[in-house]
C-alpha cells in the first residue's frame, strides 16, 4: 500500500487517455434513437422529455389505463442528458436525505420515508416485471466521515433513524468501515444497508424506453418541443416538423428550461462532473476490499460520490458544484478539465493503494436543483399540465414518484401523495440575476469554509438555512 500522496503530475497523467463522454453511454449496444415527430399527431397524454420522469410517466399512465393515446417527445435522445450521465445511485429518500427531510417537513417525514421505501421496492419489480438488463443491485450505501465532526454528524443521523424507524442504518467506526471499503482517509461510516441500490444508468432509461413502445407510447425523438399553446379544450405543442394536440400534457424537462415560464425562477442548472477508472485487477481490488459493492459518499458539504461498476470499474465524482451566470444549459459546459484534476487529486488522496489505476471515461452534465433541494410539483393550463422539477441530483429513484404525482394530479386525484405538505407546497425561488449568481457564489463559499472548519456554519448560511433557501448539488 502506498503510503506517500501521490504527486499532482502523477495524478494529471492518469487523465491523460480519459475519452471526453459519460461511460454509460459510451456502448456500442446503445438502442437506436425513435424518429423524429413529422405532421400532426393527437393523444390523450403527451410527456416532453425522455429521461427517467418522462419515461416513468408514459409507462405508468398506460399502466393505470392501457387504452390511454400517449405520446413521448425528447429533443435529443432518450436518456441522452441527467439520466444517462449519473452516478447510477438509486435511493427511497425522496427528500435528498435524512437530515434534508427532517428540517423541512419532520411531520410527515415517515410517511415519506414509507413512500420512498415504496418506490423503490416498485422499482425494483418493474426492472424485474420488464426484464430491464440495468445491473440492478440493492447493496445499500455508506455515508463516510472523512473528518471528525463528521463522525459526530452521523451518530446523529444513525439515532434520529432508529428513532423514527427508518429502514436498517448501522453505525460503523473506523475499523468496520475500513473493512468493507478500505481508505486511509475513512474515520466511521453510516450504512443504510436496504435504501439504496446501485445501477446502470444508460441501461435503465433504454430498458424505460423499450417498455414504453411495447405498452403502445408513441415515442419521437430529437423533437424539441416548444411552449403549449390552447386550442380549444386541448393543448397545442409545436415541434420542428408537426405539432400535438393534447388533453392533458406532463413536463419533465429537468434542468432544460421549463415550458412553463413562471416555473423557471424555481429551479437552476448546475454542473456536476464524473471520471470512471479503468477496469481494476485482482490484486487492486484486494488492496480496497469493496466485496459488498455497496454506493458511498463523504459527509462533507462539497462531497465525493463513488461506487463500484460490475465491470469493477470506480465511478467517482461530485465535490464541485458549477453554476454558470444567467443558468444556461450548453454542451460546452459538459467538460470542465479544472474539475477533472480535483477529482483525480482527491481519489488518489482517498485510494492511495490504486497509483497505478488509470481514468477511461471524464464527464459531466446539469442537474435540476431547487431551494430545498429535492422535487417540487404543480400544475399549469387550468391544471391540464403538470409538473416535476428539482428532484438535485436524486432522481434515479424520486423520478418514478413524480410520475405518480403527475399522474395523480393530472387525474384530479385525493390521493396519499397530493396531500402530502412536499406535495402541496413550493420551494422559495431563487432571486434574478446577478442575485442569484453572487448569493450562490458566496453560498459556495461558505460551504468551502464549513468543511475546513469543522462543519461550523458562518451567518451567511445560518440565514440561509433559516429562510429555506440554500444551494446543494
Amino acid at each position: 500500500m502506498a503510503t506517500a500522496a501521490m504527486s499532482p503530475e502523477r495524478a494529471l497523467r492518469a487523465l491523460a487517455d480519459a475519452a471526453p463522454r459519460p461511460y454509460w453511454l459510451d456502448d456500442p449496444a446503445r438502442p437506436r434513437p425513435h424518429p423524429a415527430l413529422v405532421g400532426d399527431v393527437h393523444c390523450d397524454l403527451l410527456v416532453v422529455g425522455g429521461g427517467y420522469g418522462g419515461l416513468w410517466t408514459a409507462l405508468l399512465a398506460k399502466e393505470r389505463d392501457p387504452d390511454r393515446e400517449v405520446v413521448l417527445v425528447e429533443a435529443h435522445e432518450a436518456g441522452w442528458a441527467a439520466s444517462g450521465r449519473n452516478g447510477g445511485f438509486c435511493a427511497a429518500s425522496l427528500t435528498h436525505g435524512l437530515g434534508n427531510g427532517l428540517a423541512r417537513w419532520p411531520g410527515e417525514l415517515p410517511e415519506l420515508e414509507r413512500l420512498g421505501r415504496r418506490n423503490l421496492d416498485a422499482i425494483e419489480a418493474a426492472v424485474a416485471r420488464y426484464a430491464i438488463d440495468c445491473d440492478f443491485e440493492r447493496t445499500g450505501e455508506i455515508d463516510v466521515a472523512t473528518a471528525p465532526h463528521q463522525v459526530q454528524e452521523l451518530r446523529r443521523t444513525a439515532a434520529q433513524a432508529a428513532e423514527l424507524g427508518l429502514g436498517e442504518h448501522v453505525l460503523l467506526d473506523r475499523d468496520e468501515v475500513r473493512a468493507e471499503v478500505d481508505s486511509p482517509t475513512f474515520l466511521a461510516g453510516l450504512w443504510d444497508r436496504t435504501g439504496v441500490a446501485m445501477l446502470h444508468p444508460a441501461k435503465l432509461a433504454w430498458g424505460l424506453k423499450r417498455a414504453c413502445a411495447e405498452a403502445g407510447v408513441r415515442i419521437y425523438e430529437h423533437t424539441p418541443a416548444e411552449r403549449p399553446t390552447r386550442a380549444g379544450a386541448a393543448l397545442e405543442v409545436r415541434a420542428p416538423y408537426g405539432r400535438v394536440r393534447t388533453r392533458q400534457l406532463a413536463l419533465a424537462t429537468n434542468a432544460f428550461p421549463a415550458l412553463v415560464r413562471r416555473v423557471r425562477p424555481y429551479v437552476v442548472p448546475v454542473y456536476d462532473h464524473a471520471l470512471m477508472t479503468e477496469p481494476l485487477t485482482d490484486d487492486q481490488l484486494a488492496a480496497i476490499g469493496w466485496k459488498r459493492r455497496q454506493g458511498l459518499s463523504d459527509s462533507a458539504n462539497h462531497f465525493h460520490y463513488f461506487r463500484m461498476t460490475t465491470d469493477r470499474r470506480i465511478l467517482w465524482g461530485g465535490y464541485d458544484i458549477v453554476y454558470r451566470y444567467g443558468g444556461g444549459v450548453r454542451a460546452e459546459y459538459d467538460h470542465r478539465p479544472a474539475t477533472y484534476r480535483t477529482l483525480a487529486q482527491h481519489f488518489f488522496r482517498c485510494f492511495p493503494q490504486l497509483e497505478d489505476v488509470r481514468f477511461s471515461h471524464a464527464w459531466g452534465g446539469a442537474i435540476d436543483t431547487c431551494s430545498r433541494f429535492s422535487a417540487f410539483f404543480g400544475t399549469a393550463h387550468g391544471g391540464r399540465a403538470a409538473y416535476a422539477l428539482g428532484y438535485t441530483g436524486l432522481g434515479v429513484g424520486a423520478t418514478r414518484f413524480g410520475a405518480e404525482v403527475i399522474l395523480d394530479l393530472l387525474g384530479g386525484e385525493d390521493s396519499e401523495r397530493t396531500r402530502l405538505e412536499m406535495v402541496r407546497r413550493k420551494p422559495l425561488p431563487f432571486p434574478p440575476e446577478p442575485v442569484r449568481w453572487a448569493g450562490i457564489g458566496i453560498t459556495q463559499w461558505s460551504m468551502r469554509r464549513a468543511d475546513a472548519n469543522g462543519g461550523r456554519r458562518n451567518l451567511w448560511l445560518r440565514v440561509m438555512d433559516r429562510l429555506g433557501l440554500g444551494f446543494d448539488s
